[in-house]
């Protein structure tokens, strides 16, 4: 199953840069070492683990994913972590982002080679 290990960095590669962007809210400004600690390692991982799953997948689609799937990771764990607010206007937001990816990846196929 060598063609799944594309999918698995890239779930790995969303999972640190939700991890970085809400340590980043959580550092206040870059004023508390142990959160700032985890965006730099984050944002660090996360492009490492995106470029290695861009050698086997194309590069728009899965832009689209790791983006809109970090949007809506932090959109939630903005929520569940900070109390920030949700309202029916931002759920309808999060699910026109998905929809987006979706049609995008109908648009064509997301591994190349």
């Amino acid at each position: 199953m060598p063609h799944v290990m594309p999918y698995v960095l890239l779930g790995l590669a969303i999972a640190a840069e939700v991890t970085a962007t809400l340590s980043l809210r959580a550092s206040e400004g870059f004023s508390k070492l142990g959160p700032s600690s985890i965006v730099v390692v984050g944002y660090i991982v996360s492009f490492v683990l995106l470029a290695k799953a861009l050698t086997a997948l194309n590069v728009g689609p899965v832009y689209a994913i790791w983006s809109a799937l970090g949007t809506v990771g932090a959109f939630a764990g903005g929520a569940l972590l900070f109390d920030e607010p949700v309202r029916p206007v931002t759920l309808i937001g999060a699910g026109i982002i998905l929809v987006g990816v979706v049609v995008m990846n109908l648009g064509g196929g997301v591994s190349h080679g």
